[in-house]
This record gives C-alpha cells, sequence and structure tokens, in this order.
C-alpha cells in the first residue's frame, strides 16, 4: 500500500441525465500508490466515474482534487499525470502496433527519443514485442486489450484509471496483469480499476469500492468490507469418516444453525453475539466427546462474491 497522501479526492460528486442519477454523492479518497477496485453491476456508474475523473465529463457537481489539481478546470495539468484505458479502447486498425504507440506518444507530449525507449519498455512489460511491427486489425481482442494497456502507460503516469482492462485477456495474461499492477503501485503508481471478475479485483486491490445505482454502498480495505456486513459467522468441520451424530453440535451454547453439505463436512452458523474462538473451542470438545472423527476445524471468510452480493442485495431491499 503506498503513503498517506491522499492522491484522488472525490467530495460529493454527482452526475445527472435528467432525472437518473448516474452518480449520487459519491465521496472517496485514493491514498498515492494505492491500487482501487470498482465493483458494482452493470449500469451503476463506474464508467460514469472513470469519465469524470479523465475529463470526458466535464458538467457534475461536486469536487475532484487530482494530485493538487482541479478536475475540470486544471485538465490539462491532470492529463499529464494521467493514463486511460477506456473500456472499448479504439485504435486506427490500419496501423501497426508500433505506430499507434508512437501517436499516443506524441500526444502525451513525449519527444522522439523517449517514446521509441518507451515503446520498447512497454512492448516488452507486456509480452507484445513480437507483434510490434503487426496491423492492429490482425490482432486478437485479448491483444489488442494489451496494447490499450501499453498506450496507457507509455508516459509512465503518476494515476491508471483502467475501465475493465481484464477484458479478454486469458488467465496467464490476467495473471501477467495483476504483477504489472503490484509492480507499478510498489514504485508510486496509484491505480484506479474496474473489473467484473471480483477474484482479481481481491488478488490486488488495496481499497475496493462497491457502487450500485450510483451510490456507494461501501469503500474500505476487504477486512473493512468484511467487518461492514452484518452476517454470521460459520464454522467448518470436516470429517474423516461420516457421523450419524452431526446434528447433536447443533445443542452447543451459540450455535443458531447447523447443516451437513456432504457426508464429510458440517457447517455451523454462530448467533451474532457468539464469540468464535470460544464457539471453536467448544465445537472441538463435542466433536471428540461424540466421537466423531475430524480432519479439522476452521472458521469460514466470507469471499469477494459473498461480500459483493450481500452489499448489493441489501440495497436493493432498501
Amino acid at each position: 500500500m503506498g503513503s498517506d497522501n491522499v492522491f484522488v479526492s472525490m467530495q460529493n460528486v454527482t452526475k445527472q441525465y435528467g432525472n437518473l442519477y448516474a452518480l449520487h454523492n459519491v465521496s472517496l479518497n485514493i491514498k498515492e500508490g494505492e491500487v482501487f477496485g470498482y465493483i458494482g453491476p452493470n449500469g451503476a456508474g463506474k464508467t460514469t466515474t472513470m469519465k469524470i475523473l479523465v475529463g470526458l465529463i466535464s458538467d457534475f457537481h461536486g469536487d475532484i482534487i487530482i494530485g493538487n489539481y482541479k478536475m475540470p478546470a486544471q485538465k490539462n495539468e491532470i492529463h499529464k499525470l494521467l493514463g486511460y484505458l477506456p473500456q472499448n479502447v479504439a485504435f486506427q486498425e490500419w496501423r501497426t502496433v508500433r505506430d499507434s504507440l508512437k501517436i499516443f506518444g506524441k500526444l502525451s507530449g513525449l519527444n522522439d527519443q523517449e517514446i521509441e525507449k518507451r515503446i520498447s519498455e512497454v512492448l516488452e512489460l507486456l509480452d507484445l514485442t513480437a507483434v510490434c511491427d503487426k496491423k492492429i486489425s490482425k490482432l486478437s481482442g485479448g491483444m489488442t486489450q494489451k496494447v490499450g494497456l501499453a498506450q496507457a502507460l507509455l508516459h509512465e503516469p503518476k494515476l491508471l484509471v483502467l475501465d475493465e482492462p481484464l477484458n479478454g485477456l486469458d488467465p496467464l495474461s490476467r495473471q501477467k496483469f495483476k504483477e504489472i499492477v503490484k509492480k507499478l503501485s510498489s514504485k508510486g503508481t496509484t491505480i484506479l480499476f474496474s473489473s467484473h471478475i471480483l477474484s482479481d479485483v481481491q488478488d490486488v486491490a488495496d481499497v475496493i469500492g462497491i457502487l450500485n445505482h450510483g451510490k456507494l454502498l461501501q469503500f474500505g480495505s476487504l477486512n473493512q468490507l468484511k467487518q461492514g456486513l452484518s452476517t454470521h459467522e460459520r464454522v467448518e468441520v470436516l470429517l474423516s469418516a461420516p457421523s450419524d451424530r452431526w446434528q447433536e453440535l447443533g445443542a452447543i451454547e451459540g450455535i443458531q444453525s447447523i447443516e451437513q453439505p456432504s457426508s464429510d463436512k458440517i457447517i455451523l452458523t454462530l448467533r451474532a453475539e457468539a464469540d468464535s474462538d470460544y464457539a471453536i473451542n467448544c465445537i472441538g470438545k463435542s466433536v471428540v466427546e461424540l466421537g466423531m472423527s475430524i480432519r479439522g476445524i476452521s472458521l469460514l471468510t466470507p469471499s469477494i462474491d459473498e461480500i459483493y452480493l450481500s452489499y448489493i442485495q441489501g440495497d436493493q431491499t432498501r
């Protein structure tokens, strides 16, 4: 995780289209060198947020400060700090990869020498050197996506804004992307990216924002998101041999419910007020007393998918 310096500040940002709120009073701070993962259903407002941050939408209410500059008033200064990968990256398909990157380099204000140096570096970083003289039209969707990432990285931006950067990437390329994100973050680059692949967000994000219907439902680390849930903790007991006495564990103090998803697994849901350490200790003793053969007992932590669904479903029931 980065320093304590806030690099991106959004305060009470609202964007309306007629009576529809694309964003409604969204406030968040992203520190320098932090990786922020943005998740939410289609149409939640993630792309709108990114378009506002990069200056493609300027008629909004609220305040945005990026690297001590105000958007949109100081858009030109911000653009020097910014690398952007839109959801559908657009290239002149008749150009080669190298020529396309040269054009983006010039647009970013790099001189010819810097452009050549940076093109070589980003092509190597993204395993694109072998296709540098191929026309964009001859590339696969995943390869084109990687060229889009290359143009975003070309001028070594302080802030990377990536809208669904993992779209179309194969598992190996996704892993490579995650390694690149971690490396850039460790060197001080601030990264904001959206993805519908929640496990990928979990792998690289320092902080996560959950957006729904234009509202930021929750913002924080994965642990903070877990703590914000009003879900009951669950304990998993793995059996080395089936037992017909498993239901007797339901009588233990602090247990709300018990289920057996398979012959070798028992899941016990704890009451909200129960102490998990004490409950696990009681379960362990009871298992021994009941003569059950076990392989292990552990506290189940909710996955990113479960956390996400809890917040989204909770918002829809309000």
